[in-house]
């Protein structure tokens, strides 16, 4: 025999219960299915006899809409004409003997607890009639004649030996035949009074077990409105799957911590019977579903699911009375449970000096008040501190008999949370190792449990979420080359590129789902516009793990920001030099704080576009080497200005080209000036271990200082007066086979900067184009030094190096 259970909204509408009919009249005979009330009607009911106690008569029309209901429900249901008009007469009676208890409620003020039993119990009494009428061969079993219940510390419970008779006797195979019995869940009896009671929220899953176990049936099946369990909550985490198969024990822990798909006293009944349960879909009836057993087939993964319980709070008692005294904790719970409090997790120190307990947030001042009390004494004399409350938090717990005996989940478990910057503000796991259950701030929720399942269900593809800040020319390049590779990345790497927001000065677009690359241009123009410091908060609420800010603006105010990204577990990828290149404190206080909250401060490209020459000094330096010196020629722009000189080409005409070109800012007098250069060179010095600034750097410039102050049209009437000068000095150079490079130096913290005569036999004197050249003298590198070469500008190599730097966060 199959006991079957359909949910509220497995009942809820006329096309529903057609559903549920289907799904019956395949099932071997006899069989049961007990049925909640209509989807909503509960609640409504609750509602209903509360506004009646209070004396509002809006609980009259809340009668009416609950009438029209199920009269609505009737008429579209499939029965005849004749069926549906008798049916209706007899829920117009059950209706009326509602109707009649609600108006002595509103006129006496008083709503007994039993009244307020008898009043919820009526969904279930005419949903069960309205479904045996739809089901051909079904018959109605009043569980008010066999569920019994009773009083037990307070709470209402089930009276198992007594309701296991009744059961017996009033569902046995033999009294059935060939009959579906539609049992009414939910509701009770009291074994003593009489009286209607219930068997509390989810109480249909409960009678259900009740019967199957009762009876000793093959298979209790839930039938509800989803596939099963999933590995998480599929609302938050879209990338969660029905878990196939799971034992007791990991269904208790995961229903017990928040998975609504089972009321968890569901199982304790068919547990004890070693009866198996189904979870199958109403609407869905072919999907496998979760088939819940004792010893349930164990997949790859470590963990079964995750689950959550959002907004709780922590109490702690603390204090050295609690030091090697028996009877604290009994104490303690006694209290809580007197006051009809539930604790989901408790931890103590080993030093016994202090316990913390988990309750709802609504539970916390109450549970507060009341533990104050009891150690009201302890608590004046001073060997106790008052009871501490830390709320906006939510519970995590991660669940799978597979953690038994396998090293290394837990730290991997705290080491995902740890990168990606979630603090774990208490934990809890028991010796059978099937669960690790921990509390984080309620803000990183969601991430917490994006980042576990992603990290466990879906190890085998790493992803990363990109805010790319400035889309222009490098910018745009580096959006092409992600939609370029992100296909060869997740096959080759397992390394999936997930575009998430995108900036400019005046607006922002984001989508924790992807912004498509196709038209990111067109929904920017649409976006709404923002301020750096909505952009900041944008990036912060999504609260995505993984998160890269990628950098490509020169933005002083962007580059500010970067502390607070670090923070919140953020990496930075930037090409905006102003970070490493600001005053030293500022610059160590980053990299500090990155290091620090575990992520990534990358900037390659600050110096050398693509080339490897932070990463290369950083090597040598943590394998013990000493940087002593650095000679580089670091301007792309002013290198190509310098090499397209020549007798045809004047100097002005030279720099002409290479702002057409793109080699320098739209004003080349930013490159000119030097400051660039200044700027890579002392982020050189600092990763090759000095405390170098911008003021340290000596510098002799090439043009006047007036073409510095003027404006930009007056730099270009005035740049072809020092053509004359420049080629003169141009053909001494040639006579010479010389040539010029504008060289940064490092020698041991010293910094220079200047405009040099390079002979023949000089690494620099082949540089072509806009190549930059750096030679490295270290302790290790002397007296031939290490030389790096190739491409240091354009938009290409540029955005290359940056998505070079996006790769190493991972």
């Amino acid at each position: 025999m199959k006991v079957l259970k359909f949910g509220g909204t497995s009942v809820g509408t006329p096309e529903s219960i057609k559903a549920v009919k289907s799904i019956v009249s395949t099932q071997e005979r006899p069989c049961i299915v007990v049925v909640s009330a209509l989807g909503g009607i509960t609640d409504q009911l609750i509602r209903t006899a509360s506004l009646a106690a209070a004396g509002d008569v809006s609980f009259r029309e809340i009668l009416t809409q609950i009438r029209n209901r199920h009269y609505d429900v009737i008429d579209n249901v499939g029965v005849t004409e004749q069926v549906a008009e008798a049916l209706k007469e007899e829920i117009s009676v059950i209706l009326d003997r509602l109707e009649s208890i609600c108006e002595g409620v509103f006129l006496l003020k008083v709503l007994p607890s039993r009244i307020q039993d008898e009043i919820v119990s009526f969904g279930e009494r005419m949903s069960s009639r309205i479904v045996s009428a739809a089901i051909p061969g079904s018959k109605v079993c009043d569980s008010l004649e066999f569920i019994k219940t009773k009083v037990h510390e307070g709470r209402v419970v089930a009276d198992k030996p007594k309701t296991f008779e009744l059961i017996r006797k009033a569902l046995d195979s033999n009294n059935l035949g060939e009959a579906i019995a539609i049992v009414p869940g939910f509701i009770s009896t009291d074994s003593r009074s009489g009286d209607i009671s219930n068997l509390g929220r989810g109480g249909s899953d409960y009678t259900a077990s009740l019967i199957a176990a009762a009876l000793d049936a093959e298979m209790l099946e839930i039938w509800t409105d989803v596939d099963g369990f999933m590995t998480a909550d599929p609302r938050i985490i879209k990338t969660s799957c029905l878990i196939d198969q799971m034992s007791y024990q990991e269904a208790m822990e995961l229903c017990t911590f928040g998975a609504k798909v089972v009321y968890s006293p569901t199982l304790y009944p068919v547990c004890q019977k070693g009866i198996p349960i189904l979870i199958k879909n109403t609407f869905n009836p072919s999907a496998p579903g979760t088939l819940i057993c004792e010893k349930a087939q164990e997949g790859p993964q470590l963990i079964k699911g995750i689950s959550s319980i959002d907004d709780i709070s922590l109490i702690t008692l603390s204090g050295t009375s609690m030091v090697g005294v028996v009877g604290v904790d009994g104490r303690i719970f006694s209290r809580l449970a007197k006051e009809n409090i539930s604790a989901f997790l408790v931890t103590q120190s080993a030093s016994e000096t202090s316990i913390t307990i988990g309750v709802s947030r609504r539970d916390s001042e109450l549970a507060a008040e009341a533990l104050n009390d009891e150690f009201q004494h302890e608590i004046a004399s001073g060997i106790n501190f008052p009871i501490f409350v830390k709320s906006n938090l939510a519970a995590i717990t991660v669940v799978g008999e597979n953690m038994k005996g396998h090293e290394g989940v837990a730290g991997k478990l705290f080491s995902l949370l740890g990168r990606n910057g979630i603090s774990v503000v208490s934990l809890a796991q028991g010796a059978f190792e099937s669960n690790i259950s921990f509390v984080v701030d309620r803000a990183h929720l969601r991430k917490a449990l994006t980042i576990i399942h992603d990290g466990f269900f879906l190890s085998e593809h790493r992803e990363i979420n990109l805010v790319v800040c400035g889309v222009g020319t490098v910018g745009s390049k580096l959006m092409e080359q992600i939609a370029a590779q992100r296909e060869y990345l997740l096959k080759s790497k397992n390394l999936k590129i997930n575009v998430v927001g995108i900036a400019r000065s005046t607006r922002a677009l984001f989508n924790p789902s992807g912004i498509d690359s196709d038209n990111y241009r067109e929904q920017l123009d649409g976006a709404a516009p923002t301020s750096l410091e909505s952009l900041k908060e944008q990036i912060l609420n999504m609260n995505l793990f993984n998160t890269v800010f990628v950098d490509c603006t020169a933005s002083e105010d962007v580059a500010a920001i970067y502390g607070e990204l670090f923070k919140k577990g953020i990496s930075v990828v930037a090409a905006n030099k102003v970070a490493a290149s600001s005053e030293y404190g500022n610059y160590n206080h980053l990299k500090a704080i990155a290091q620090k909250h575990g992520v990534s401060f990358r900037y390659e490209t600050n110096v050398g576009a693509a080339l490897p020459l932070i990463g290369t000094i950083n090597d040598m330096r943590d394998s013990g080497d000493r940087i002593l010196k650095i000679e580089a020629v670091l301007s792309g722009s002013i290198n190509f200005i310098l090499n397209t000189m020549s007798a045809q080409i004047p100097f002005s005409k030279a720099v002409r080209m290479a702002q057409e070109q793109g080699y320098t800012e739209p004003d080349p007098r930013i490159d000119l000036s030097g400051k660039d250069v200044m700027r890579k060179i002392v982020i050189l010095s600092r990763e090759a271990g000095y405390t170098s600034s911008m003021n340290d750097v000596r510098t002799q410039l090439f043009l006047p200082e007036n073409f510095f102050t003027c404006s930009i049209e007056e730099f270009w009437a005035l740049l072809p007066s020092l053509d004359e000068q420049f080629e003169r000095q141009r053909q001494a150079l040639e006579r010479e086979n010389k040539r010029w490079r504008f060289i940064a130096t490092m020698d041991e913290g010293r910094l220079d900067l200047s405009l040099q005569s390079i002979s023949p036999d000089h690494p620099f004197h082949s540089l072509e184009g806009s190549n930059n050249i750096a030679m490295i003298t270290s302790a290790r590198y002397s007296p031939y030094p290490l030389i790096i070469r190739g491409y240091g500008a354009g938009a290409d190599v540029t955005a290359s190096g940056i998505f070079s730097d996006i790769l190493k966060t991972v």
